[in-house]
């Protein structure tokens, strides 16, 4: 995954491939600079009351850069700066039958909101997963943000009525 490009609302472009629209870069992220992207994925995390430590998502973003078909992190920057984030992870699902994506994390700062620019960079995402040939792209919703619910449910997402749990295994095992 290399190069940048935007992506138009009616023709979404596969990764690696330049672009522009509106002023408004897609790319995937720039593994030689991680760092740029710490300020968006803390602010989330904030938004979330989600600890969160620079280093762990720099030492993450740099794993994800060698192991790229683990997932892929798609950035959106007006002016050169970064403006929006969404990273997707690959998993192994038995649900859906076979390699599929977890869009792990979605954001925007709050002043590109409703903009129309997370429709593209959704749209990127999911062009994104159908190239790498996942059965299926998976998320959740923060029950806080139900804003967004409109943007997922216009791209084909459907609610599943189930409740989701997690258990941090790292604290336990002294990392």
């Amino acid at each position: 995954m290399s190069g940048k490009r935007a992506v138009g609302a009616r023709n979404p472009a596969r990764l690696g491939q330049a672009s522009r629209v509106e002023e408004i870069t897609l790319a995937p992220f720039d593994p030689a600079h991680p760092e740029r992207l710490v300020p968006l994925f803390e602010a989330q995390f904030r938004e979330h009351a989600i600890p969160s430590a620079a280093e762990r998502i720099v030492a993450n973003l740099r794993t994800l850069a060698r192991h790229p078909e683990q997932g892929f992190v798609l950035t959106a920057t007006s002016a050169g700066a970064p403006m929006g984030v969404a990273y997707a992870a690959r998993i192994l699902s038995l649900e859906h039958g076979g390699w599929s994506g977890w869009l792990e994390e979605f954001y925007f700062l709050p002043e590109w909101r409703g903009r129309g620019v997370g429709t593209r960079l959704l749209t990127a995402v999911i062009a994104e997963a159908k190239a790498r040939g996942w059965a299926a792209l998976d998320l959740e919703v923060d029950a806080s943000h139900e804003r967004v619910i409109g943007l997922y449910a216009g791209n084909g997402f459907e609610p599943v009525a189930r409740n989701r749990f997690g258990r941090r295994l790292a604290r336990e095992s002294g990392k």
